[in-house]
């Protein structure tokens, strides 16, 4: 896998079936090393290590409804209150981050009410914070950190 746009963490891998594996540490499984994978991980670890996030409060890959249609987010960052307080969508490196990619993190927090949105590809990182009341968002140098 490429280099990322993160810091270096060490990472659990495993072969299987001609399938390199991942362990997820929030799954608490080994997951098939895609490239949107591999971006999902380093930033699950930027949340926990950079940013103070506990584990328990990070969830990944979970289903949402939107419009009547089922998707899946990323990963989401909870608050002490269990509201949902950042909504992160990864993307392959590959993947140019455009007006669609933020379109489908808007729409997906719609449902969600995340106070934070984080896009990244791994090469670019882009971080917004949410003014629900004029339904628009103003972007920032980085998401804060975890405080208690």
């Amino acid at each position: 896998m490429q280099p990322l746009n993160f810091p270096e963490y060490d990472f659990r891998f495993k072969n299987n079936q001609n399938n390199i594996l991942i362990f997820d540490v929030i799954r608490k499984k080994f997951v098939v090393l895609q490239p949107e994978e591999w971006v999902r991980q380093h930033t699950v670890r930027y949340l926990m290590d950079q940013k103070g996030y506990p584990k328990s409060l990070i969830n990944v890959e979970k289903q949402l409804s939107v419009n009547g249609l089922k998707k899946r987010y990323d990963v989401v960052v909870f608050s002490n209150t269990g509201a949902i307080a950042i909504l992160v969508e990864c993307k392959s490196p590959d993947i140019n981050i455009d007006q669609n990619t933020f379109d489908q993190i808007a729409r997906y927090n719609l449902q969600l009410r995340a106070n934070y949105l984080m896009v990244t590809n791994g090469r670019e990182h882009f971080y917004c914070k949410m003014d629900f009341e004029h339904e628009k968002y103003r972007f920032l140098k980085d998401i804060p950190d975890f405080s208690r």
